[in-house]
């Protein structure tokens, strides 16, 4: 089961943020923290697939509606 659970910074890297970026999307709820008997906050990596999954999907379906950017426009 180890294997199934990150490290913030783990975590942060597959996201390509930094680490308290990480603590604070556990505080607004974003991503549930699992904590180690000391304390430490791990994270599943099935809920990370699925945070990423959802920004990723999120990000889709703003690039589809946004329209086309200054530079579209432009070679168009």
């Amino acid at each position: 089961m180890q294997e199934d659970l990150l490290r913030p910074r783990e975590v942060a890297a597959i996201f390509g943020v930094r680490t308290p970026t990480i603590a604070r999307w556990a505080r607004e709820g974003r991503l549930t923290p699992l904590r180690t008997p000391g304390g430490h906050r791990r994270y599943s990596r099935a809920a990370v697939r699925d945070v990423l999954t959802a920004d990723r999907a999120a990000a889709g379906r703003a690039r589809r509606t946004a329209g086309p950017t200054g530079l579209e426009s432009q070679v168009t």
